[in-house]
């Protein structure tokens, strides 16, 4: 299990370049071991480089207290990356893991990064509002049990019927249990078939409690999803095929809660908009600390849409993405 050092505003950054630079790979070795997996030769042969030195560093890093149960290092690039982020959006936090070397690993960092954040910042007398997906579920590998009081985890978006490998709904108990934390479940469908059956559930069958506790947020921890149809609102058929093209055609670049949105941000005006089973997203944009974990090239416009749908303040996110946003947003 490993974890980013939160101490590290109070450390200047080194001035001597090749420390830095050693430094550096030996941290990149680090993560690409622990976190990504990966054998020590298939960092060699990745890195071009030897298995000894992959050894050397690997045990330098332990040495050095980089790596012990947590990693307590910086890689440079994305250190600055995240000062830049914070800079050109206003962010309160970012956090920007280095790109790893299978882009298939992103996701899986990006969750790894998200749940060392997430047991940072936790304190007595929480309150949660979680989102659910494959990044978010990708989270509770780093999440670190503490003995804290009265956190309260609240489920954002209802649940899904039948999954295969993995149901990434169930993330918001899960959640909870590691953190010994009061559970609150969205126990409906994601969608629903009208808006009528919608206000029906919240009234009538419970759910407005989930309302009037989601009022009392301190942080919401979401995902968004593309439009692609291996995202998770497609995936799970939760969206049919006519309503995604609808969607599209109409400007949607990703969903956040299932929520439909455009480029700059606008919800699209389209029914499942109004059938879907989350909190409103005007109701997000007052939670204090609002987290988006995600990342990946085809993410890039989808963020920049969510960032401004719920006026993000907290940003974790790969170094490639994190890249192309600053681009993009200049």
């Amino acid at each position: 299990m490993l974890e980013k050092n939160t101490s590290r505003k109070s450390r200047p950054l080194t001035n001597d370049r090749g420390a830095g630079r050693i430094a550096r790979n030996r941290m990149r070795i680090a993560w690409m071991y622990y976190v990504e997996g990966l054998t020590q030769n298939e960092i060699a042969d990745r890195l071009g480089i030897g298995r000894v030195t992959v050894v050397r560093n690997i045990n330098e890093a332990i040495k050095q207290r980089e790596v012990k149960i947590w990693i307590e290092g910086e890689v440079l690039e994305c250190f600055e990356i995240e000062a830049a982020l914070k800079q050109a959006f206003g962010f309160k936090e970012a956090v920007v893991v280095p790109e790893p070397v299978t882009p298939e690993n992103v996701t899986k960092s990006i969750g790894v990064a998200a749940g060392m954040y997430v047991s940072d910042t936790l304190a007595d007398d929480m309150t949660v509002g979680v989102g659910w997906g494959a990044t978010l579920y990708e989270s509770l590998a780093t999440l670190a049990p503490r003995e804290l009081e009265n956190v309260q985890v609240i489920s954002l978006l209802g649940g899904i019927v039948q999954a295969r490998k993995f149901n990434p709904a169930e993330f918001a108990w899960q959640f909870a249990r590691m953190m010994a934390a009061d559970c609150y479940l969205f126990q409906a469908p994601a969608v629903v078939d009208s808006p009528e059956t919608r206000e029906a559930l919240i009234e009538r069958c419970g759910l407005r409690d989930i309302f009037r506790r989601a009022e009392r947020l301190d942080m919401a921890l979401l995902s968004v999803g593309t439009m692609a149809p291996s995202s998770t609102a497609f995936r799970f058929n939760l969206i049919s095929d006519e309503e995604r093209a609808a969607l599209m055609k109409l400007g949607a670049v990703g969903d956040l809660l299932f929520n439909f949105y455009d480029r700059d941000g606008v919800l699209v005006d389209h029914p499942v908009n109004r059938r879907v089973m989350s909190l409103p997203i005007e109701q997000l944009r007052g939670v204090p600390t609002r987290v988006i974990a995600s990342g990946g090239n085809d993410k890039v416009e989808c963020l920049l849409g969510a960032i401004k749908l719920i006026d993000c303040n907290v940003l974790i996110t790969n170094e490639a993405t994190a890249r192309e946003l600053l681009i993009r947003k200049k």
